[in-house]
């Protein structure tokens, strides 16, 4: 029995040991902090990092933040919720002695902070993996991946939680009017969350999405996009596989079963349900009447008829996919296409930003090839239904190639194809490493490029007639091109 003391002695001190380090770490960083634990946030003003800035503050921590150009809307979001933001990354910082940096991807080796926080050997966390281990970790979450339709399909989805009564959380890369925020903490067990397949940090090459561990995914579609980043579509595959591979067993996978980038995805292995849309046996859209409405069906019996003020093919498929998606958290599909009968839309999708001489500007998010064919196309079918009561019109279509990709020339034989639907086309050639106007050349008179805002406004100012749809797209602010059009006409 003597013998035995000192080993149960030691025990006792190991346990002890055990219980005062988990304390610390409760202590130090609490799920929903009972305590004023400091976050400072670099690259603060970007779409996901301040969502993840507000979500912080909401559940209770002390958030302050930087970034390089402290700019709206996210800097005014952010000061209104009572964060303070500091421009640029000096190292004079680290003052600040927060208990713990989260860092967004804009940030590099060369950063003056960062390389301050390495050189002192400060602790720092990616944004998704604080995001993940703070917030998710607790929540039934609901993720929307894809190249396209990722804010879209994640508003919807989170409009009919919160229609169904379940207040969920959520983060998504742009803002619903009906949700009125891109972010909310909350204290529901749903959480929806915009899963974006750009890398997570410069020390963590990932996708942001393997970090999120979902219990609901939606994976809208696949194509090479982020020529930054990834080599080949084949390299985002990959990502997506990754994200697959943490699916638990008793999670859903809702897909879009015409994709075959996906279904080479899903091929090289699978260990969840899976639901399709868009196919037979699926959930389907009928073809929408004049009115835009058009009935939904899952394996093939109707569940109901959609008359919303959204348009195109693909945005009826981004409501199958948060059909199937609600419908797995346990809301009724009547009750969530009522929910989408109301639902608003985003803003940059599509929006009006303004009506003169009957001419209408809109603001869109296109930059793909792709989302720039669907968008076009969708606004092409709206306009077709007012032409049936006796309307008319033409679609010029205004367009500022400035994602990393664009710029760097990837993808850009694919634009004038993607421009086929539109009547007029004008192009925003400043700062490009390629001949835009060489490659817009076989659209004859139709595509006009210029090199100075002004002139550009002028043409297209000058151009329209009563009745037109100047359609704008760029996934920047584009100059405030939309207010001197209104202001032009």
């Amino acid at each position: 029995m003597r013998a035995r003391m000192p080993l149960c002695r030691a025990l006792l001190r190991l346990i002890a040991a055990m219980i005062a380090q988990r304390s610390r770490t409760i202590a130090a960083f609490p799920r929903a902090a009972a305590f004023a634990v400091h976050l400072h946030i670099l690259g603060v003003c970007g779409t996901f990092m301040g969502g993840l800035a507000a979500i912080a503050q909401q559940a209770g921590f002390r958030v302050t933040g930087c970034d390089a150009n402290v700019y709206p809307p996210m800097s005014e979001q952010l000061r209104a919720l009572g964060i303070d933001l500091i421009e640029g990354y000096g190292a004079d910082q680290l003052r600040l002695a927060p208990d713990l940096w989260v860092v967004g991807n804009v940030v590099t080796r060369g950063n003056p902070l960062m390389e301050a926080i390495l050189d002192r050997g400060d602790r720092f966390r990616s944004g998704p993996q604080w995001l993940a281990e703070h917030v998710l970790n607790s929540k039934w979450v609901l993720a929307v991946a894809g190249t396209h339709g990722k804010t879209s399909t994640s508003s919807m989805l989170a409009w009919i939680l919160k229609c169904a009564g379940e207040d969920p959380g959520f983060l998504i890369g742009g803002i619903a009017p009906d949700l009125q925020v891109s972010a909310r903490s909350t204290t529901s067990k749903y959480f929806v969350i915009e899963a974006d397949e750009y890398d997570t940090a410069f020390f963590d090459k990932r996708s942001k999405f393997v970090h999120y561990r979902p219990k609901t995914a939606i994976l809208n579609n696949l194509e090479f996009d982020h020529g930054d980043i990834f080599g080949d579509l084949a390299d985002i595959e990959r990502q997506f596989h990754h994200f697959v591979r943490i699916i638990p067993s008793t999670a859903k996978i809702v897909v879009n079963g015409r994709d075959a980038a996906l279904k080479r995805v899903l091929e090289r292995g699978c260990w969840s349900e899976r639901e399709a849309f868009g196919v037979a046996g699926g959930w389907n859209a009928g073809e929408p009447d004049a009115e835009g409405a058009f009935e939904i069906a899952w394996q093939g019996r109707g569940v109901g008829r959609l008359k919303w003020s959204q348009t195109g093919e693909y945005n009826r498929l981004n409501a199958l996919a948060a059909l199937a998606a609600a419908r797995h958290a346990g809301v009724a599909p009547q009750v969530a296409i009522e929910a989408l009968a109301r639902f608003g839309g985003v803003r940059r999708r599509m929006e009006l930003k303004g009506r003169v001489r009957d001419v209408a500007v809109y603001d869109d998010f296109a930059h793909h090839p792709t989302a720039i064919r669907e968008t076009i196309a969708g606004l092409r079918q709206q306009m077709e239904g007012t032409r049936e009561r006796g309307g008319n019109g033409r679609i010029l279509a205004v367009f500022e190639p400035r994602s990393n990709t664009l710029k760097q020339g990837i993808l850009k034989d694919a634009l004038p194809g993607s421009f086929a639907g539109a009547d007029r086309v004008y192009i925003y050639s400043a700062g490009l490493s390629w001949d835009a106007a060489s490659l817009f050349a076989p659209l004859g008179p139709r595509a006009r490029c210029e090199t100075g805002l002004d002139a550009l406004v002028a043409a297209v100012a000058a151009d329209a007639k009563q009745g037109d749809r100047i359609l704008v797209m760029s996934n920047g602010g584009f100059g405030g091109i939309h207010q001197k059009l209104l202001k032009a006409l």
